[in-house]
C-alpha cells in the first residue's frame, strides 16, 4: 500500500511538473506573439524538457482526449447544410489529390529505403500521412515492419507540420489572408462563458458518449471525429450548440499540445542521426508537395490559399482543425478533406502495404536461396 501511494505521489509530481512546464511554454509563446501559442508553446516546452535525462514528465492520454472532444465539438458546430453540399462537390478533387499525395509518398519511401537501408515496407509505412495511432496499430499487425522507426517518422512529421504550418501561414505567402484568431469572432461578438449554459451540459454529455462509441466501433481519431459527427448531425436537424469562448479553445489546445510534445523519443532509434535527417526530409517533402497541390486546388475552387493548404497538409485531422479555427480558414472544408484522406488511406493503403511486404519477403527468400546454392 505504501509503495502504491509513493508511486501515485511520484506520478502526481511528474504530471504537475509537465503542466507547469507546458503553461510556461504557452505563456512565453503568447507573450512573443507566435502563432497558435497554446498549442505550440506547451509542445515545444515539453519536447525540450523531456530531453534532459533526469527529468521525467507524464501527460495522461485522458487530458489529450478531453482536449480533442472540445475541439471536435467546436468544429462540428461549424458544419452547415451548405458546407455538406460543398463537400459533395469536392469529392472528385479529394480523390485525385489524395491519390497524387499517396503516389508521392510511395516514391519518397523508395528513395529513403535506398538512402538509409530501411526495408521498403517500413519506409512506406513511415511515409504515408495517416493518423499516428492507426498507422502504428497497423504496423504492429504486420510482421517485418520496424514499429520504432514508423512511430518516430510519424511523430516527427506531425510535430514538423504543427510547428511549420502556422509559421508558413504567418509568412508573406499567406500574409494577405491570415487573420490570426478572427475565426473566433462572428459578427464582432466574442462568445462568453456565460453563453454556454445550460445547453453546453447536454452537448458535453452527447460528445462524450459519441467519443466513447467511436472508440468502441474503432472510428479513426474517435475522441475528435465522434464529437464532430454528432454535433454536425444535430446542427443539421436544427439544434445548434453554443460557440466556445476563446479561453476554452486555448485550454483545449494546451491539452493536445502537451501530449504531442512528449511523443518524440529519438533515443530509441538505431542510426539516430541519419534516421532523424531522413524523417525531417520526408516531412519537408510532404509539406512542400501538399502546398503545391493546395495552390492548384484554390485555382479550381473558390477557396482561400490558407483553407486549401490546411485541407491537404499532412498533419493530423485534429491538429489541422485547431489551426483552421485560429486563422479563419473554412474549418468544414479542411475537416472534410482531412477526413477523406484518412478514409482513403485506411481503405487503399493496407492492401498496398500487404502486397509490398509480400513481394519484399519473396525477394528475401529468393536471395537467401541463391546464397545457399552458392
Amino acid at each position: 500500500m505504501k509503495k502504491w501511494n509513493l508511486n501515485n505521489v511520484s506520478k502526481g509530481i511528474q504530471l504537475l511538473a509537465a503542466l507547469v512546464t507546458a503553461f510556461i511554454g504557452g505563456g512565453l509563446f503568447s507573450l512573443i506573439r507566435l502563432p497558435i501559442p497554446w498549442l505550440l508553446g506547451p509542445m515545444a516546452a515539453l519536447l525540450i524538457a523531456s530531453r534532459f535525462k533526469n527529468v521525467k514528465l507524464i501527460w495522461p492520454v485522458s487530458i489529450r482526449n478531453t482536449g480533442l472532444i472540445i475541439v471536435g465539438y467546436s468544429i462540428g458546430i461549424s458544419f452547415t447544410r451548405s458546407s455538406f453540399s460543398d463537400m459533395i462537390s469536392h469529392l472528385p478533387s479529394m480523390l485525385i489529390l489524395t491519390t497524387l499525395i499517396v503516389l508521392v509518398c510511395v516514391c519518397s519511401a523508395f528513395v529513403m529505403s535506398k538512402l538509409n537501408g530501411i526495408d521498403y515496407p517500413t519506409s512506406l509505412t513511415s511515409s504515408i500521412p495517416g493518423g499516428l495511432s492507426q498507422i502504428v496499430v497497423f504496423a504492429e499487425e504486420m510482421k517485418g515492419i520496424d514499429i520504432t522507426t514508423v512511430t518516430f517518422f510519424h511523430v516527427t512529421r506531425v510535430i514538423m507540420v504543427v510547428f511549420l504550418v502556422p509559421l508558413l501561414i504567418s509568412s508573406p505567402i499567406f500574409a494577405s489572408e491570415s487573420t490570426n484568431g478572427s475565426s473566433r469572432i462572428m459578427d464582432n461578438v466574442i462568445p462568453q462563458w456565460s453563453d454556454l449554459f445550460p445547453l453546453i451540459f447536454l452537448f458535453a454529455l452527447i460528445c462524450f458518449l459519441a467519443a466513447r462509441i467511436g472508440k468502441i466501433i474503432k472510428l479513426p481519431a474517435p475522441y475528435f471525429l465522434g464529437p464532430v459527427i454528432v454535433t454536425a448531425a444535430i446542427g443539421l436537424f436544427g439544434l445548434q450548440g453554443p460557440p466556445l469562448p476563446p479561453s476554452l479553445l486555448d485550454i483545449s489546445q494546451f491539452m493536445v499540445g502537451g501530449y504531442i510534445g512528449l511523443l518524440l523519443k529519438p533515443e530509441q532509434l538505431d542510426n539516430k542521426k541519419k534516421t532523424i535527417l531522413l524523417a525531417l526530409m520526408n516531412g519537408l517533402i510532404l509539406i512542400c508537395t501538399t502546398m503545391f497541390f493546395s495552390f492548384l486546388l484554390t485555382q479550381y475552387y473558390d477557396l482561400s490559399n490558407i483553407t486549401g493548404f490546411l485541407s491537404l497538409a499532412p498533419g493530423g485531422m485534429d491538429q489541422m482543425g485547431i489551426i483552421a479555427q485560429e486563422v479563419n480558414a473554412d474549418v468544414s472544408t479542411v475537416t472534410s478533406y482531412q477526413l477523406f484522406r484518412m478514409a482513403f488511406i485506411y481503405a487503399a493503403v493496407p492492401p498496398l502495404l500487404r502486397l509490398v511486404l509480400k513481394l519484399s519477403l519473396r525477394k528475401k527468400d529468393k536471395n537467401s536461396n541463391v546464397k545457399t546454392k552458392c
